[in-house]
C-alpha cells in the first residue's frame, strides 16, 4: 500500500511541476506573445492562413465563433466517415481490411470528432494504417484543439470589458495544434518508443508459439497515436485492449508516462486561466477544488479495490481478490489510479477492464463522467465545465446573502445562470434518457452481458461515457449493434456541442459587460472557502441528479455482494 501511495503522490507532483510552466507558456501562445518556437512555427502558421483564406487579425462574435466551430467539426465528421467507407480501396492497408460498416463508421466519426474516442470495434482488426493516421489521429489533434479554443474564448469573455468579440476560432485551433499539441506529442512519442511501444508501417507478423500454433501479431504506427490520444485526452486505442496491451503500454514507466500525459494539459490550462485573468489565486482555487475531488475519487476506487470481493475470499481465493481484469504488472494501485485519471479527465484510455471493478470501484469512474469530468477534465472541456460550476456556485451564494452574484468583476445575471444550467442539464438528461430507453427496449436489452444491477450499470456507464465524451466502457455491453452505434453517437454529439454552445453564449454575454468594482458585500472567489463550496456544488448537483440511478445499479450490486447474493 505504501508503494501505491508513493506512486500516486509522485504522479500528482510530476503533473503539477510540469503544469505551471506549461500553463504560462500556453497563455503566451493564446495571447499572441512571442515564444521560443515562433521562428519555426510562425511561417507555417502564416502559410496555413494564406492557404485557407483566414484573416488572423479579424476577431469573431460568439455566434460567429460557434458557427465556425460547428462547420469545422461537421466537415471533419464527413471526411472521417467517408474515409472509413472507402478504406478498402485506399493504400496503407497491409492487412487488406474491408470498408467499415456504415453505422460503425458513423459512430466512430462522431466519436473522434467529439473527443470521445468511443470504440465499438477492435482497432487492430478493423482500421487500416491510413485510417488510423489520416483519420483518427488527425481528429485527436483537432478535437483537442477545439476544446482548448472554447475555454480560451470563455476566459476572454471573463477578462474583456464591453467587447463584442471573443477571439478567432481558426487562430485558436491553429495555435493550439502547432505550438502545444504537436511539440508535446513528438516528445512523448519518442519517450514511448524508448519504452517499447511500436511504431511502424509493416504488415502483421505471424509467428509460431511454443505450443506449435500460429499467432498473428499486429503492427502499426502505435506510439504516435498513443501520444496524442493521451495528451489530447482522447483515449482511443490502436488495439482493442487499449493501454492494457503490451505494444501500447509495455512497462510501469510507460504507464506512469501515459497517466502524466493525460493530466498535464488539463492541469496546465488552470494555470493559463490564472495567467490570462491576471489573478493567479483564482486559478489556484479552481485547482484546489479539482485536487480535492480527485483525491476523494481516488480514495474511493482504491480502497474499494483493495477490499476486493468477499465472495471470492469465502471460496478460498487468496488475497488480493480484486485482480480480475487487471494486469499483474500494474496491480491494484496503478490500475485504480489509471481508472480514476482517465475518467476524471475526459480521456477513456484504460489499462484494466472497468467491467471487472468492484461495484463501488466502478461507480466512482462512472460518477466522475456523470459530473461532466470537471476534475481536471478534457483539454478545455474540464476547465470550462468547472467554470460553469463556479458561476452556479456564486449564484447560490448570492441567493443566500441576497446580493447579485459576481465572478471576476462581472455580474452573473439571469442569462448566464440559464446558460450555465443548460450546460449542466443537457448531458445529464442525455445520460438518463438514453439509459432509460435502452433498458426498456428489446434492442437495448439484447446487448447486455449481465443481468440485474450490473447490467444497468453497463448501460449507465455507456451513456455516461458517450455524453461525457470519455470513451471508456464496461466491456460487458455489446455496443457494436445498430441501436447502440446510433444511440451513443447521438449522445456523444449532444454531450459535446450541447455544452459548448451554452459556454460560448456565456463568453459572449460576459465579454459585453463592463466590470463592477468590489464592495463590502462582494463574496470573494479567491479563497479556500470558495474552493470548498465549488467542490461541494459539483458533488451536490451530481448527487441530486444521478443518485437514484446509481442506487439501482452499483449501490444495490455492492449490497448484494456483501450479503452473498448473486444477481
Amino acid at each position: 500500500m505504501a508503494s501505491d501511495l508513493l506512486q500516486m503522490a509522485l504522479l500528482i507532483g510530476a503533473v503539477l511541476l510540469a503544469a505551471w510552466p506549461l500553463g504560462r507558456y500556453m497563455a503566451r501562445v493564446f495571447e499572441g506573445q512571442r515564444t521560443f518556437l515562433d521562428p519555426l512555427l510562425r511561417p507555417v502558421e502564416r502559410w496555413i492562413y494564406r492557404l485557407s483564406g483566414v484573416d488572423e487579425s479579424r476577431e469573431m462574435s460568439w455566434k460567429t465563433y460557434a458557427a465556425s466551430l460547428l462547420w469545422f467539426n461537421g466537415a471533419g465528421l464527413a471526411v472521417l466517415f467517408l474515409l472509413q467507407l472507402v478504406q478498402g480501396w485506399l493504400p496503407l492497408n497491409p492487412q487488406h481490411f474491408p470498408s467499415v460498416r456504415w453505422d460503425t463508421a458513423l459512430n466512430t466519426a462522431v466519436s473522434f470528432v467529439t473527443n470521445t474516442n468511443w470504440q465499438s470495434y477492435a482497432g487492430e482488426s478493423t482500421m487500416s494504417d491510413l485510417t488510423q493516421m489520416a483519420g483518427l489521429t488527425v481528429q485527436n489533434f483537432l478535437s483537442a484543439a477545439t476544446g482548448a479554443a472554447v475555454v480560451i474564448a470563455l476566459i476572454r469573455g471573463l477578462v474583456r470589458r464591453q467587447a463584442a468579440a471573443i477571439g478567432n476560432f481558426w487562430v485558436d485551433v491553429t495555435r493550439c495544434t502547432l505550438w502545444v499539441l504537436l511539440p508535446l506529442s513528438l516528445v512523448v512519442s519518442l519517450a514511448l518508443v524508448s519504452q517499447g511501444v511500436i511504431q511502424n508501417l509493416g504488415p502483421y507478423v505471424t509467428v509460431r508459439t511454443l505450443e506449435g500454433a500460429g499467432q498473428t501479431i499486429p503492427m502499426g504506427p502505435v506510439a504516435s497515436q498513443e501520444a496524442i490520444k493521451m495528451l489530447g485526452t482522447n483515449g482511443g486505442g490502436f488495439f482493442n485492449a487499449n493501454s492494457a496491451h503490451p505494444f501500447e503500454n509495455p512497462t510501469p514507466v510507460s504507464n506512469m508516462l501515459e497517466m502524466w500525459s493525460i493530466l498535464v494539459l488539463p492541469a496546465a490550462l488552470v494555470f493559463t486561466f490564472g495567467r490570462m485573468t491576471g489573478k493567479p489565486r483564482q486559478g489556484a482555487v479552481i485547482l484546489g477544488a479539482m485536487l480535492l475531488l480527485f483525491a476523494l475519487a481516488l480514495a474511493g476506487t482504491y480502497l474499494s479495490e483493495r477490499a476486493g470481493n468477499p465472495l471470492l475470499a469465502q471460496m478460498g481465493v487468496q488475497a488480493p481478490t480484486a485482480m480480475e481484469g487487471k494486469e499483474v504488472r500494474f496491480g491494484i494501485g496503478q490500475s485504480a489510479l489509471f481508472s480514476v485519471v482517465t475518467t476524471a479527465v475526459s480521456c477513456g484510455a484504460v489499462n484494466n477492464m472497468h467491467d471487472s471493478l468492484t461495484p463501488l470501484g466502478g461507480m466512482v469512474p462512472m460518477l466522475l463522467m456523470m459530473l461532466g469530468e470537471v476534475v481536471f477534465g478534457g483539454i478545455g472541456s474540464g476547465l470550462y465545465g468547472m467554470l460553469v460550476f463556479a458561476l452556479m456556485t456564486v449564484f447560490l451564494v448570492g441567493l443566500m446573502v441576497g446580493r447579485t452574484p459576481e465572478y471576476l468583476g462581472k455580474k452573473i445575471e439571469a442569462r448566464e445562470v440559464k446558460l450555465a444550467t443548460l450546460a449542466v442539464i443537457v448531458p445529464a438528461a442525455t445520460i438518463l434518457t438514453g439509459a432509460a430507453v435502452s433498458v426498456v427496449t428489446p434492442a437495448g436489452l439484447s446487448s447486455l452481458g449481465n443481468p440485474g444491477p450490473h447490467g444497468l450499470s453497463e448501460v449507465l456507464y455507456a451513456f455516461a461515457s458517450g455524453a461525457g465524451n470519455n470513451g471508456s466502457a464496461f466491456g460487458g455491453l455489446n455496443a457494436g449493434t445498430l441501436y447502440y452505434n446510433l444511440a451513443i453517437a447521438l449522445a456523444m454529439w449532444i454531450g459535446r456541442f450541447g455544452v459548448i454552445l451554452p459556454v460560448l453564449g456565456i463568453a459572449g454575454s460576459l465579454a459585453a459587460k463592463k466590470p463592477v468594482p468590489e464592495g463590502p458585500g462582494t463574496f470573494r472567489t479567491d479563497t479556500s472557502l470558495f474552493s470548498l463550496l465549488l467542490a461541494a456544488t459539483v458533488l451536490l448537483v451530481g448527487a441530486l441528479t444521478f443518485f437514484p440511478a446509481l442506487a439501482l445499479g452499483p449501490v444495490v450490486e455492492h449490497i448484494m455482494m456483501w450479503l452473498g447474493t448473486a444477481a
